[in-house]
């Protein structure tokens, strides 16, 4: 579409839900460092973390620098092959020891995420293009009490094998680095995105500890995401489908399977400040584990997360400031630890010309 009617596009959606594209966008390269606690892959980790888009995902930003801080809590735990993998990844397994493991693994993660985004003004390909980077820091702990028992295999010769453990690692640290790019286009209700993203694993991260904030290796992630948005009712839909591919964990020569998630969201504008909405996703991995360093074979993970969501739009200065709040319950889980997870978002974005607010956007306060 033609640049008048993305500038209109622009400053109707980032006036009626401006922080949470923003945000959407934040949040990307936010799911990326938060990977170290999604559990799943080598060791209970993967790449991205679920819920990382949501409603508005993939409408328009308003052009220039839009800055997203976000404080991410969860709390998992599992039991069965996700603790025994955490014990095969800090090396607390003997080589030779043909292992079963009852008891269970538990994590409490708390990070503070800063994600830096720009808009640029001219449009790409007829769309928009937007580049960001996000940082992390935070505080992980992580505990593990089990028994380990089975075969300790030494030459020739078998033994019996018996050992209680219960131990527990606490790390604050920097995460890794994620840059991502992505192009939006709008027309009329419907809204379209493709983004590209990544994992440069220079975060907190030893293959013998079992708390990490970085994920310990490299990994790129592409996606597709479409949003209905009507701004005569105020009704919202969004959904991103993704694909990860991680390359190996130089240090455990370790290889996670190819990654799928879904991220979806949909909210009610009740005015043109204030949204309501479930959100929710689902993850899966498609692809199995190999290298070296896999000692438990193809170790699918999946997850399922449902929850609400609360939004609220308000002026900062000649800026403008967006709030929200969104959790999940997690289930359906295999070969992940599972739990709950909080997010509180504040996003400070380019306030819109009110000249280029339509006037179906009075239209949604009711």
């Amino acid at each position: 579409m033609g640049s008048d009617a993305v500038g209109e596009k622009l400053g109707f959606f980032q006036r009626s839900c401006p922080s949470r594209t923003a945000l959407a966008a934040c949040v990307l390269a936010i799911g990326t460092s938060l990977s170290s606690i999604a559990w799943a892959d080598e060791g209970g980790v993967s790449f991205w973390l679920p819920g990382l888009f949501g409603s508005l995902a993939a409408t328009p930003l308003q052009p220039g620098l839009t800055l997203s801080t976000t404080y991410y809590h969860t709390s998992v735990s599992a039991s069965g092959d996700v603790a025994l993998a955490r014990e095969f990844e800090t090396r607390r397994v003997p080589v030779g020891l043909a292992a079963t493991l009852s008891g269970s693994v538990s994590a409490n993660i708390d990070l503070a995420l800063v994600n830096a985004i720009y808009t640029f003004p001219t449009p790409v390909l007829g769309g928009q293009a937007n580049i960001s980077l996000l940082s992390i820091y935070g505080r992980s702990n992580t505990s593990l009490d089990a028994t380990l028992s089975g075969v300790l295999t030494v030459g020739p010769f078998q033994f019996p094998f018996l050992r209680s453990d219960s131990f527990s690692d606490t790390v604050w640290g920097f995460g890794d680095l994620y840059p991502m790019l992505s192009l939006r286009w709008n027309s009329g209700v419907s809204n379209w995105m493709v983004y590209l993203t990544g994992d440069i694993p220079v975060g907190t991260y030893s293959d013998t500890s079992l708390a990490n904030i970085g994920i310990g290796h490299g990994a790129i992630d592409a996606g597709y995401g479409y949003t209905y948005f009507n701004p005569q009712t105020g009704h919202e839909f969004s959904a991103v489908l993704g694909i990860t591919y991680n390359f190996t964990n130089q240090s455990t020569q370790y290889q996670n399977g190819v990654d799928m998630h879904l991220d979806w969201g949909a909210s009610q504008f009740l005015s043109k400040q204030f949204l309501v909405g479930i959100v929710g996703y689902v993850y899966k991995e498609v692809g199995c584990d190999s290298g070296s360093g896999d000692r438990l074979g193809c170790f699918q993970s999946q997850v399922v997360g449902l929850g609400p969501q609360i939004g609220f739009i308000f002026p900062v200065g000649n800026l403008q400031g967006y709030l929200n709040l969104k959790g999940y319950r997690e289930f359906a889980a295999a070969d992940r630890p599972d739990g709950w997870n909080v997010w509180a978002s504040f996003v400070i974005s380019p306030a819109p010309p009110m000249s280029s607010a339509p006037p179906s956007h009075r239209m949604i306060t009711k």
